[in-house]
């Protein structure tokens, strides 16, 4: 059996958006206030939380997109409410699951081309998974881990491992 860029995509990325998922209810749980929350940052230069879950969102549904070519899912960005956030995270998990493997046949080659202002980025499809939409991906789920923990709600790695904690 062989382990493709499916393998390494999708699934990766619906396992991220469900930790995303028990954050956010954790968070909603928490009984802290809701404003502060998606408006927390660790440093003033920083995205506030809101984006970060956005970012993270945006990654998974771009990538998905970018490596099996088909039509990329628009997302709004007008979430203020945690309950908001978690059904975009919903829809980018039905969104990632709606692409099957036999999408990305041929994506490991297939040319990516990011643009961003002043710059350009220009990838192979493996090497645009694991040097750039899986790390950021990860970063932006640490970095929600880290607003929400440093605000007080009661997180552990646990929390962050999702079903791969260990018992």
């Amino acid at each position: 059996m062989t382990f493709s860029l499916y393998d390494a995509s999708a699934p990766m990325f619906v396992r991220g958006l469900n930790v995303l998922v028990g954050l956010i209810d954790k968070a909603a749980a928490s009984g802290l206030d809701e404003e502060g929350l998606m408006q927390g940052r660790l440093a003033p230069d920083m995205l506030p939380f809101v984006s970060q879950v956005r970012i993270a969102t945006d990654l998974a549904k771009g990538a998905v997109a970018r490596l099996a070519e088909v039509e990329p899912m628009v997302l709004a960005d007008d979430e203020t409410t945690l309950a908001q956030l978690r059904a975009r995270i919903m829809r980018t998990i039905a969104y990632v699951e709606s692409v099957g493997p036999e999408q990305f046949a041929g994506a490991e080659t297939r040319a990516v081309q990011l643009k961003f202002p002043g710059m350009e980025l220009n990838f192979e499809g493996a090497g645009y998974l694991t040097s750039f939409a899986l790390p950021n991906f990860y970063f932006h789920v640490t970095t929600v881990y880290a607003l929400l923990r440093h605000a007080g709600v009661a997180l552990g790695k646990r929390d962050y491992m999702g079903q791969l904690a260990l018992a």
